[in-house]
């Protein structure tokens, strides 16, 4: 009898960059069998765009360089190590060369990216 695993591993070296309003994002532990949470790594472009959720939080926690978070039109400055809870309903991008960690809970889902325009 075979008994299924507990836990669920990512190798973001072998997934796939996706487009997405930030700019490319590696999705892990974004499967039909999983709504808890799941994890990205992107690579913000320069023609992030503002966006919101009706129904995820996010969280991002900066990797790599510096650029500014804007949420709901203010501008925060972040660098490595800086991290910020995004509430449903808050508008936000990510802007500068950043390469960042987002936690969407509860998992991504695509059909809960609005945009005003």
């Amino acid at each position: 009898m075979s008994k299924e695993k507990n836990y669920q591993l990512a190798d973001f070296a072998s997934i796939k960059g996706t487009p997405c309003p930030c700019g490319t994002s590696k999705r892990a532990f974004v499967a039909p069998d999983n709504s808890v949470a799941s994890m990205h790594v992107v690579e913000i472009s320069q023609n992030s765009r503002v966006h919101y959720h009706k129904k995820m939080t996010e969280i991002y926690y900066v990797l790599e360089g510096e650029g500014n978070f804007e949420l709901d039109g203010e501008s925060v400055p972040v660098s490595p190590g800086s991290a910020v809870l995004i509430k449903p309903g808050c508008r936000h991008r990510a802007v500068g060369k950043l390469k960042i960690i987002n936690v969407p809970v509860p998992a991504f889902d695509e059909e809960d990216e609005w945009f005003d325009d």
